[in-house]
């Protein structure tokens, strides 16, 4: 077994029954209900691999994203990060995982301070950890080259305005990795880029992954974006994950209907399908404070099991060794 297979065995994420609800108020006082955005997600990233967590708009995703970061705190459930449980803490007591964990935003603009130029940009986390002099120096110019914002003497005075889109998504991805973390957390990072940019920064990432043996946790409403980067996807819907499978399964023998939906969503570049009929389920997902009862999935499904699905939330199923779904057509 080589290196990265050993450490692939290794677990560095956990996540287990985890739910964040956001409570409800009305009249300052009274209960108004619960949103429950993420409710009852269980999976591991292994070291050194990158996984993808897709659905549409609505589903949590993001606030999974923000739960894992610290910055939504979980009604319920554990999430360890290293062999440390970390749900729950204090900010002060999360400095350990912030400098271990790096996150690449959606808005690159918006995610860099206007009046930093990209040198001190890359030097901040550096100073907060305390790097001396010169091996921040080294450090900034080793990550401009990677990311390949060269020749580095040209951008290191740049400021963020004067960057193109990509250029922008290159300073970010070189600040979530200047620490060497063991994570990465990439919150949609190519959504707001060009087409003809985004297989480019996606090829990137992968290229830095796979050179610091990095676990990367891609988060996308877009499945055709993900056979370019990860070993296994999660598919979420109303708050869960209604299917976890290596991408090579999910893109050739999905067995989800949300899955399958999202699937024949895809766009279709060729015009001589532009007029194609795409059967994709009808409906908006459901609203997160009165979820449906039984399969959260069943008011659009084509597939659904009258008495069963409507009434009974599906447990999860292993139909095929490492691909599990959460639906009753699998029972």
């Amino acid at each position: 077994m080589s290196e990265i297979e050993n450490m692939q065995d290794n677990v560095l994420l956990s996540i287990k029954d985890l739910r964040t609800w956001f409570e409800l108020k009305r009249w300052g006082f009274l209960h108004a209900g619960s949103v429950r955005a993420v409710d009852g997600v269980s999976f591991d990233v292994k070291v050194g691999q990158a996984v993808t967590i897709v659905g549409e708009s609505g589903s949590g995703k993001t606030t999974l994203l923000r739960t894992i970061l610290g910055l939504a705190r979980p009604t319920a459930g554990e999430i360890t990060f290293n062999g440390r449980r970390i749900e729950g803490q204090k900010a002060h007591d999360l400095a350990w995982v912030r400098s271990q964990v790096g996150f690449v935003q959606q808005d690159p603009y918006g995610a860099l301070a206007p009046f930093m130029n990209a040198g001190t940009i890359l030097r901040e986390p550096l100073i907060i950890n305390k790097m001396g002099t010169d091996e921040q120096e080294h450090r900034v110019r080793e990550v401009m080259d990677e990311v390949r914002l060269i020749p580095v003497e040209d951008f290191l005075s740049k400021f963020p305005h004067m960057l193109s889109g990509g250029q922008q998504q290159r300073l970010v991805i070189a600040r979530a990795v200047i620490l060497r973390p063991k994570l990465v957390v990439a919150d949609e990072p190519v959504s707001m880029l060009d087409a003809s940019v985004r297989v480019e920064i996606l090829e990137l990432m992968r290229k830095i992954q796979a050179t610091h043996s990095l676990s990367v946790l891609y988060i996308t409403h877009d499945l055709s974006s993900v056979r370019y980067f990860s070993e296994r996807v999660f598919v979420m819907y109303a708050a869960k994950m209604v299917e976890k499978t290596e991408v090579n399964e999910v893109v050739h023998n999905p067995l989800h209907p949300y899955t399958q939906a999202l699937l024949k969503a895809i766009p279709d570049p060729d015009p001589e399908n532009a007029d194609k009929f795409r059967d994709v389920p009808p409906g908006e997902p459901p609203n997160l404070i009165n979820p449906p009862t039984g399969c959260h999935f069943h008011p659009r499904c084509t597939h659904k099991i009258k008495g069963l699905c409507d009434v009974e939330e599906p447990p999860e199923f292993e139909p095929s060794p490492g691909h599990f779904v959460e639906c009753w057509l699998y029972k």
